[in-house]
């Protein structure tokens, strides 16, 4: 008898200046998911730096999608840096992390799924804010 492989994990990354409302994260999260082909009941969670525990945006967003919010520290998204596909020195003086959407896609891709996280989008950019997803287990495409 074959194992059916178990769906990949995918969790969603959210980086965002302070006041970045939830409209515009759905914006970004939706058309990213949209060019990749990917439904957005794909998803397992979203993540991003403790930094932004209140920010009302992330926090209506995960509210609106039903989705679990998880914040990472910059010391645990740090561990990351190597693995990103791109390293913003001005996050980092801000933060202490170099990619907080990559990072935390990451983080959250591995804390809830099995095996070291992919990035299967890298980053994308909004003047108010930033987005990846990662995953782990079987190849979503």
């Amino acid at each position: 008898m074959t194992e059916t492989p178990a769906p990949p994990t995918l969790a969603v990354g959210l980086g965002c200046r302070r006041g970045c409302d939830a409209s515009t994260l759905q914006v970004l999260l939706e058309q990213s998911l949209l060019t990749h082909r990917i439904d957005l009941r794909s998803i397992k969670g979203l993540a991003s730096i403790d930094k932004k525990k209140v920010e009302p945006g992330l926090l209506e967003l995960a509210q609106r999608l039903n989705l679990p919010l998880v914040f990472f520290s910059a010391a645990e998204l740090g561990a990351y840096e190597a693995r990103l596909s791109h390293r913003s020195r001005r996050a980092f003086e801000q933060t202490g992390c170099h990619g907080i959407a990559e990072s935390a896609a990451l983080a959250l891709a591995e804390q809830l799924g099995q095996g070291q996280a992919k990035l299967l989008i890298s980053r994308q950019k909004h003047p108010q804010a930033t987005f990846a997803l990662a995953w782990t287990g079987q190849n979503p495409r």
